[in-house]
């Protein structure tokens, strides 16, 4: 009997052990091993897609800022919202979206500045805009770059590829009402011979350096320091864009005009798992105050937001079509968490304000 008691336990024992031992595994095997057949991670979010989804190229598309044109349909599908600043003190996002085959109505959209050209081209994406100015007229022109527009592609002159699927709708004044639909892009796209899906020859298989589990940025210490409320109106004055971090989900919830963010097609709140404020060079180049960033560079810093804290990072660009990179004040490249990212390409000299 004793006998038997003592297999017993020593049963029970070995199976704690397993058991210990399964919980012990790295997050990232177990995810990986979770992942049903079919399915890759996404180089935008790091979450599990159908491997059909991942060789879609995304749509980057120019949305606005003014408060007048809110809400736009479709920029909560943005899994990457980049804001920078334009002429008149005022922001213009560029909403990365790979999920937008099922949109019926997307934007508003407005017209495109030349440093959003090197921006969207990291993700090799089908650019959407409505028009643009003279200064991005020998980029937009390039063979490489599968642009859709509503109008002549650099304003005052270009062609206009895709511009019967741009419609209007009567709840907006222009040049607030301007929008495209899934259907209309595949249908331009057909036409026009731009790809649908990614372009090896174009396509960054790698982007974001990606946490293999939770990044808390407790491995910083006392340089992580506390960024529950982050205000960017020092960067952009005219939306005072701002974010309120939720430690029950983890997440940043987006400000805009002192309002919630929200999609038009959901009526949800914008949220994201990374914020990166990156400071750039940046010079006016004429009266109508039109600007250029210096989207190319190593040695310029930054700020990166994620689970109520923020660290001190520098960044880097180099390619046309490579990857920004984000980097510690050590050396290494910072880890992302799973989910949306927010980039604020601020003027250096204006920082953001965060507790």
């Amino acid at each position: 009997m004793k006998t038997q008691t003592k297999q017993l336990f020593t049963a029970i024992f070995t199976l704690a052990a397993v058991l210990l031992t399964m919980l012990a595994v790295p997050a990232q095997t177990v995810r990986a091993e979770e992942l049903p057949a079919g399915y890759v991670r996404s180089i935008y979010t790091n979450e599990p897609v159908t491997a059909q989804q991942a060789g879609m190229r995304p749509i980057a598309v120019m949305m606005p800022t003014d408060k007048t044109a809110q809400p736009s349909y479709g920029i909560g599908n943005a899994k990457v919202l980049y804001e920078i600043m334009e002429e008149g003190n005022i922001s213009r996002q560029l909403a990365v979206i790979d999920d937008w085959q099922g949109l019926s109505r997307i934007g508003n959209i407005r017209s495109c500045r030349a440093y959003y050209i090197p921006i969207a081209t990291e993700w090799d994406p089908i650019l959407i805009h409505f028009g643009g100015v003279w200064y991005m007229a020998d980029r937009i022109t390039m063979p490489d770059i599968n642009n859709l527009s509503g109008t002549y592609e650099y304003g005052t002159g270009g062609s206009a590829p895709g511009a019967g699927a741009f419609f209007r709708s009567s709840d907006r004044k222009a040049p607030h009402n301007a929008y495209i639909s899934a259907s209309g892009i595949v249908n331009s796209c057909t036409q026009l011979g731009y790809s649908l899906t990614i372009r090896p020859e174009f396509y960054s298989p790698k982007h974001f350096n990606f946490a293999p589990g939770v990044n808390t940025l407790e491995q910083y210490g006392p340089a992580a320091q506390n960024a529950t409320s982050v205000s960017l109106a020092n960067i952009f004055p005219y939306t005072k864009t701002g974010f309120t971090y939720n430690p029950a989900d983890g997440l940043y919830y987006k400000t805009l005009h002192g309002s919630r963010h929200v999609d038009a097609l959901t009526g949800q709140q914008l949220a994201f798992a990374n914020v990166i404020v990156q400071n750039t060079q940046w010079v006016p180049l004429d009266a109508k105050g039109y600007l250029a960033f210096a989207n190319y560079d190593t040695t310029q810093d930054g700020y990166y937001f994620t689970k109520g804290k923020c660290i001190h990072i520098t960044w880097q660009k180099t390619t046309d079509y490579g990857p920004t990179r984000y980097f510690d004040d050590a050396g290494n490249e910072i880890q992302l968490n799973t989910g949306k990212t927010y980039i604020g390409v601020a003027q250096a000299g204006r920082l953001p304000a965060f507790s």
